[in-house]
């Protein structure tokens, strides 16, 4: 059996910044020397088996009558037991294995001005980062948030303007160029026409008068196209097949609908008046008294200011009118031809028509006249 541990020193040893514990023992060099096998050291934290290589036997220590060994361990702030014993154990004593024990405090190391320094350095950078991730968070939810706004103004349904469209029934010519204007305001001006003739079954269930005041209702707005001045004014007497039957009392029936609205204009508003033709005063005898208090557009001369009036967007939230004028719908110069060969057809049937009247019927000037302004 080896001899009992010949002596235990503590002490505490800086190591850069942290402090370690210093474990020195030493071991008599004897005739028991040749049994030892190993040290073992207990701490606080952990137990160490120490191993001799090569062993202490082997070596030539006749000379020396003990011999030191240290080994450096981490500690526990407080106070630390260390125990320290050869293998193998000797003998217990009263039932007690025989350690070498001793105690020391290990005080906490007060932070150098280096430390603090590095402390600083490291906590000044973190909070510079959280600053900066808090911008960048900020940012991109004001950005998501103005995506989002924008989303939901891109889904918004553009619902197209309800325009009805009323005409007098002059002759096909005009017709075509009534119906040129629809087709053109339903396929390329973004509207829902209401026109008599794409409506003879519902005309004829519900009848002119009923039918028209449920369109005009509904209708965002009301355009009346009026006959030139060279055109005779409405004769009913006159019939072409392509017109249809409603047309002659249609035309009446929004006059006076426009009558019984001129005191009253919110309502007047809705009513505008449309010309086929070359800009004529309002005060012409042909346009009739209860049109002329109207807005009037002359087409083909005011057509993009029709359009644009159709879509003013008014009951639309300003923030988003351009969005929406912008994604709405739009006309080309192409799909206009359709309607300017109409009404340039219809202009060049005018003349041709004013001529042939001053030609033939120049000495009855005066009884046409009186035709023409009291619709004899």
């Amino acid at each position: 059996v080896p001899s009992l541990v010949a002596g235990l020193k503590l002490k505490m040893v800086p190591v850069g910044e942290r402090v370690m514990l210093n474990i020195s023992w030493a071991i008599s060099i004897d005739a028991s020397t040749k049994y030892l096998t190993a040290t073992r050291i207990r701490t606080e934290r952990q137990d160490y088996h120490c191993n001799y290589n090569p062993s202490l036997a082997s070596a030539s220590l006749d000379q020396l009558e003990k011999i030191w060994f240290h080994y450096a361990v981490n500690p526990t702030y407080g106070y630390n037991e260390i125990q320290v014993a050869n293998l193998p154990f000797p003998p217990p004593v009263d039932g007690n294995l025989v350690y070498a024990t001793k105690c020391i405090y290990i005080p906490k190391t007060p932070k150098t001005p280096r430390v603090i320094v590095r402390f600083a350095i490291i906590f000044t950078g973190g909070v510079v980062i959280l600053i900066i991730l808090s911008s960048f968070c900020i940012m991109y939810k004001n950005r998501t948030v103005k995506a989002g706004k924008l989303l939901d103004y891109q889904n918004i349904p553009v619902v197209p303007p309800h325009v009805l469209l009323v005409y007098p029934a002059v002759n096909s010519a005009f017709q075509r160029a009534v119906v040129a204007l629809a087709e053109f305001l339903q396929l390329h001006g973004g509207c829902k026409v209401a026109i008599d003739i794409w409506q003879q079954e519902k005309i004829a269930q519900k009848g002119p008068m009923r039918w028209l005041a449920e369109e005009a209702k509904s209708a965002n707005q009301v355009l009346i196209v009026s006959p030139q001045p060279s055109h005779c004014p409405p004769d009913p007497s006159m019939s072409e097949s392509s017109i249809p039957a409603a047309a002659h009392d249609l035309y009446p029936l929004i006059l006076n609908m426009v009558a019984s609205n001129a005191k009253n204009p919110s309502e007047l508003s809705k009513f505008w008046v449309v010309q086929l033709g070359e800009q004529k005063d309002k005060s012409s005898c042909m346009l009739p008294l209860e049109l002329r208090v109207c807005k009037t557009f002359c087409l083909m001369k005011d057509l993009k200011k029709l359009y644009k009036g159709l879509h003013t967007c008014e009951q639309i939230d300003k923030k988003i009118i351009s969005l929406i004028c912008k994604r709405g719908v739009s006309y080309s110069e192409n799909s206009t031809l359709t309607l300017r060969e109409s009404v340039e057809t219809l202009r060049g049937h005018q003349v041709n028509i004013s001529k042939e009247v001053t030609i033939k019927f120049y000495p009855l000037k005066n009884y046409i006249m009186k035709l023409v302004c009291f619709g004899y």
